[in-house]
């Protein structure tokens, strides 16, 4: 009997740990070419963050031996010993210690330090590592696979205690947006919030338009466009921000800022791992957006700006801007779909009436409320610093392809502040303008969705 066989057996009582839901690590003892002691790692089901496998085998074997010296045992694990564990080892003078897999997070043998290798302690063991490592890893990788996905549900599902979910039944007869949902839950900067967003098309089409909403709007904005990028045979991806649309919605005003929202767009791209991104841009959408691709470039190579800004703080708010902050603080429960409608009078009332779905009180409105005062205004206003560096590589950086939309009533990110942007944007061409749309300029979507596709040289059809 070899390291191999006394190691299947380790690999055994790891089998046991993941079927009883522990991280699975087994341990055995092995006195004169016998096993004296099995065990399993323990510390979920025993309420006891010392039941290691490893603990768990020397404190069976000692007892079997009726000796708390192992100087004649060999340990088999089936990973790496923690620090911890390691030390186990040493009290126990065990006299050889072979291991499976390396740990690199935790592993006190070599990997992160190594206790064994200390010569000032008073005693050492024999130890080697790598028996059955690819059998033993494994095991470690499917099981947190598996926790993977299990927290994932758990998350998707669970609604935390400081937010707010807007019910999936309200969502029902919404027109023009037949997509299915889909849900992260996952992104560290989420901590458990439930993001929602559409996913539609190949994942490896040549294209993927990645569709960024503004405040008070959510992703039912770009339903006009999609179709069109769509029929392309490209995918779209577009996210309803924390706070707006099917997406979680935090209680309190203060959840929000700009640093966080960006973040929250930068771990959405890396998560989806996004790659050949058109990025289409529009109010908020453009304020964070536009500061993405200098942090991951090579995955963008297109962009669709419309009816937003950097948010430099270089010039004042406009007398338009500084209007509708002060209109959002006098009337907090505005009709969002009134809003809407007014700036696009061809919408139909069940159209206007689904922007207000995602907002159905006031506890709902907290990003609404939020948003406005948001906007960077002063040298040390939140954002400013990334809107600047972003400005310097949309300026000197980019080399992609650009097109512009506006809508020419909008009163407050309108032609003359498109236009001073646009100058800031690398070989960004003159701007399509069109008379009669607002600020909402994506419900005249359509149009510009196909002037976008042969603009930036992506149109199949």
């Amino acid at each position: 009997m070899d390291d191999e066989y006394f190691m299947q057996l380790a690999l055994a009582q790891a089998k046991l740990a993941q079927g009883l839901g522990e991280v699975p690590v087994g341990a055995v003892v092995v006195h004169q070419g016998k096993v004296v002691a099995a065990a399993h790692n323990a510390p979920i089901s025993s309420s006891d963050p010392t039941a290691h496998a490893e603990v768990l085998a020397l404190r069976s074997a000692a007892k079997h031996l009726d000796n708390y010296r192992l100087e004649d045992c060999t340990l088999y694990v089936t990973l790496e010993p923690c620090a911890m564990c390691a030390g186990a080892v040493l009290n126990a003078r065990l006299h050889r210690l072979v291991w499976g897999a390396s740990e690199p997070k935790t592993g006190a043998a070599g990997s992160v330090l190594d206790v064994f290798a200390n010569t000032q302690l008073n005693h050492h063991t024999q130890h080697s590592g790598g028996v059955l490592a690819t059998q033993a890893s494994q095991l470690m990788q499917d099981f947190f696979k598996n926790q993977r996905v299990l927290h994932k549900h758990h998350a998707s599902t669970t609604l935390r205690e400081d937010a707010l979910r807007t019910p999936e039944a309200c969502f029902a007869d919404i027109p023009d947006y037949p997509w299915q949902p889909h849900y992260l839950s996952d992104l560290p900067s989420l901590n458990g919030l439930r993001l929602h967003y559409l996913d539609e098309g190949p994942k490896d089409a040549a294209v993927t338009w990645l569709c960024l909403h503004g405040n008070p709007a959510w992703s039912y904005l770009y339903r006009k466009m999609i179709p069109v990028f769509l029929a392309a045979g490209h995918r779209v991806v577009a996210p309803d921000m924390p706070g707006f649309g099917k997406s979680d919605k935090p209680k309190k005003d203060r959840a929000h800022s700009f640093d966080w929202h960006r973040q929250v767009l930068l771990e959405f791209v890396e998560t989806l791992d996004l790659q050949h991104i058109h990025m289409v841009v529009q109010d908020w959408g453009g304020i964070l957006g536009l500061t993405l691709p200098m942090a991951a470039p090579q995955r963008y190579q297109g962009l669709l700006v419309m009816n937003t800004t950097l948010a430099t703080a270089q010039q004042p708010l406009s007398t338009g801007f500084l209007a509708w902050r002060q209109m959002c603080a006098d009337k907090p429960l505005f009709d969002v779909g009134r809003l809407l409608g007014r700036g696009n009078p061809h919408m139909s009332e069940a159209e206007c009436a689904a922007y207000n779905v995602p907002f159905p009180d006031t506890g709902h409105r907290a990003a609404l409320r939020a948003f406005p005062p948001m906007v960077p205004e002063f040298e040390h206003s939140d954002g400013v610093v990334v809107s600047r560096q972003a400005q310097a590589f949309w300026q000197h950086e980019w080399t992609g392809k650009s097109f512009m939309a506006v809508g020419a009533q909008d009163p407050v990110l309108g032609l003359e502040v498109m236009q001073a942007l646009r100058e800031h944007i690398r070989h960004c061409p003159e701007p399509m303008v069109l008379p009669q749309a607002g600020h909402f300029v994506q419900e005249h979507g359509e149009v510009i969705a196909q002037a976008a596709l042969k603009a930036l040289g992506s149109d199949t059809l």
